[in-house]
């Protein structure tokens, strides 16, 4: 989650011992088979109790296994209290599932408030305590603060924040990441015939997250990038503007990625209609920030395309864990819930080398509740998306997510 890169990696084309590839491959199998016995409800889970998570659960022990790993959470912030508590729930659900209940694994709980100095101190806690992995935190600041004293023990952390600058070696970023999503939506749109681009973002600072990664695929293939307008989020001068400016392109492009979530796509596109620009004229996407109901109403929508993890996994998820917990979790429950699910695999399967960076770096990845997933050397992950159509108020996947990767990862 953002609050507010590549780093050093190891040589170009360094893989795992053979051993390890085999036992990942295990590994990844064991998760596999797990989150399929989990899957379950088609369509969206909307939390609707998330306004009372409970007390917050400061210094708990989850598990009573050898393998002590700290799970740090914004557990007593206001405005992290409810993620963290769907995150710490999730993890419980994970160790309660993962082999019938026997993961070796012993999770220690920690509190971070939502601050670095938090964050700090509570690595500081859980490294005296025995922890050799840390899950969390989940605020970019809270994981750069959680890093530094991690990486100094040598232990790494698989973290939740959004934020890609918060990744770096061994600091891994578990979390839904535009650096996937962008490519995804680009190269999908690309095979159906697309070639020339626009992009209508936001002056923040996820549009220039998606500008960047935008430029990038845009400009391959064969296909070009021919503007992207920026706007000032709830500013309807600055949006108009903007809109001119895609306006102005006149029938040069056939295809518009919007980088704007539920709150602010309305006025975007109220003022797209005012322009005349609509699906009719061009194909819009746009990046898993649409996977979202209230994006679903939006009529002008009909027949958009957004790349985005497949929810059904989650549903069984969300099932479960209202009947558990008595309310539903927030749509990033699942993090922690893979999280905990691939370090128990990996405790089962790998030894000694169950934390090690050729282990969690393994280019063959791993299987979660959001699909297929694997964590490059510079800390970013990779993750197989769907790609989903917007019709009549609802979502359908028009192509599947992948359930292997090809190629090494970077």
């Amino acid at each position: 989650m953002k609050s507010s890169a590549s780093s050093e990696g190891v040589k170009a084309g360094q893989a795992p011992a053979s051993g390890i590839r085999r036992r990942a491959v295990l590994a990844a199998a064991a998760i596999s088979a797990l989150v399929a016995g989990c899957a379950g409800l088609d369509g969206i889970v909307t939390p609707k109790n998330e306004g009372n998570p409970g007390q917050p659960q400061s210094g708990d022990v989850i598990g009573n296994g050898q393998v002590k790993v700290a799970l740090i959470l914004p557990l007593s912030s206001a405005n992290g209290q409810v993620p963290a508590q769907s995150l710490r729930n999730a993890a419980q659900l994970a160790v309660q599932d993962f082999s019938g209940g026997q993961s070796n694994l012993q999770i220690l709980v920690k509190d971070d408030k939502g601050t670095p100095d938090g964050a700090r101190q509570a690595t500081q806690e859980a490294l005296a305590e025995g922890a050799e992995l840390i899950l969390g935190p989940l605020f970019a600041p809270s994981v750069q603060a959680a890093a530094q004293v991690a990486r100094a023990a040598g232990k790494p952390v698989i973290a939740f924040s959004s934020d890609a600058s918060a990744a770096q070696r061994g600091v891994y970023l578990l979390s839904f990441l535009p650096q996937g999503d962008v490519p995804r939506i680009v190269n999908f749109a690309g095979s159906r015939g697309k070639k020339s681009f626009a992009a209508l973002l936001p002056q923040n600072a996820y549009g220039n997250v998606v500008e960047a990664e935008f430029m990038s695929a845009a400009n391959a293939g064969g296909r070009r990038a021919a503007s992207v307008a920026r706007y000032q989020p709830g500013n309807a001068a600055s949006i108009n503007a903007a809109v001119e400016q895609i306006k102005g392109l006149g029938g040069q492009i056939d295809t518009l990625l919007i980088g704007e979530g539920a709150d602010g796509l309305p006025a975007v596109m109220q003022a797209l209609a005012a322009a005349g620009i609509s699906s009719r004229q061009v194909q819009i996407i746009s990046t898993g920030i649409w996977s979202d109901p209230r994006v679903y109403a939006i009529g002008a929508l009909d027949g958009a395309w957004y790349a985005a993890p497949d929810n059904s996994r989650f549903n069984g998820l969300a099932s479960r864990y209202q009947a558990q917990f008595g309310s539903a979790p927030t749509r990033i429950a699942t993090l922690s819930y893979d999280a905990v699910t691939l370090v128990s695999a990996l405790t089962q399967n790998f030894g000694t080398q169950r934390f090690s960076e050729a282990t969690l770096t393994n280019p063959n990845g791993f299987s979660g509740q959001d699909g297929v997933f694997r964590f490059r050397q510079n800390g970013i992950n990779d993750r197989g998306l769907a790609v989903f159509e917007i019709r009549s108020g609802s979502a359908r996947a028009i192509q599947p997510a992948p359930t292997s990767f090809t190629g090494g990862a970077n």
